[in-house]
């Protein structure tokens, strides 16, 4: 079940009501070795911060899941990850547990339980923004964003062989050059990103896959993948504040 999946339950959703993401929500530890897999040249990490350097900065990440990515905003001078499946959010404060400077709420996009003004980046990662429809998300990470601050987003490129393919199989209807001009329509720069998933070996590779894609998309990209290493790419959106 890929991310695009859950993009094609997004206008059925209600606002008010969280877009399911059945790849956390219900393998989370498949998804941790998914996580530990991905970006390992730290490629994604490096353009993110050469656009936005967030040293010294209050960090907002929407939708951080179970809070793998949050401790990795280094010399940030403090990180909020706001999520809103409770049982994410429980894992996310276990993980972080022993990090004060670090702190972990409940809540959507859509409704972000931060003061006006009182962040430097908001920062989201294949989590709400995915184009069309998330216009309620966007407003509110304007809101919270001090004056000069940045909102970077962080999403998978679709055209990008082999797992854009993967992606586009399971939802032939999603459109990434829509999704890209919606973004770039709204003020966002957008670069392109190429990395690598690598996998510590083949059983943690399909289990990941499994739960990322359609049975039959999941069996055709293990087919497919020779060795532990798949080629994937990444779109980084970033829009400053005035």
């Amino acid at each position: 079940m890929t991310r695009a999946f859950r993009r094609a339950a997004a206008a059925a959703t209600p606002r008010d009501r969280p877009i399911p993401s059945p790849n956390i929500w219900n393998w989370p530890d498949v998804y941790e070795w998914e996580n530990q897999a991905q970006d390992v040249h730290g490629a994604v990490w490096a353009a993110l911060h050469d656009a936005v350097p967030w040293q010294g900065r209050d960090v907002l990440d929407v939708g951080c899941g179970d809070g793998f990515h949050l401790p990795l905003f280094t010399g940030a001078a403090s990180v909020s990850g706001v999520e809103p499946h409770a049982p994410l959010v429980a894992r996310a404060r276990t993980r972080l547990a022993d990090r004060c400077d670090i702190r972990v709420l409940r809540a959507g996009a859509a409704a972000l339980p931060l003061p006006d003004a009182s962040v430097d980046l908001v920062h989201a990662r294949t989590a709400y923004f995915f184009g069309r429809g998330c216009e309620p998300g966007l407003a509110e990470a304007q809101r919270v964003l001090r004056p000069g601050g940045a909102i970077a987003i962080v999403d998978l490129d679709a055209t990008v062989p082999p797992y854009g393919a993967w992606m586009r199989a399971d939802l032939p209807r999603y459109d990434p050059a829509a999704a890209e001009a919606f973004f770039t329509g709204r003020g966002f720069t957008l670069r392109r990103i190429p990395t690598v998933w690598r996998f510590p070996d083949r059983a943690t590779r399909d289990a990941v896959l499994r739960i990322e894609f359609s049975r039959d998309v999941a069996e055709r990209a293990i087919a497919a993948t020779v060795g532990l290493e798949i080629a994937v790419g990444y779109r980084l959106h970033v829009r400053r504040g005035p």
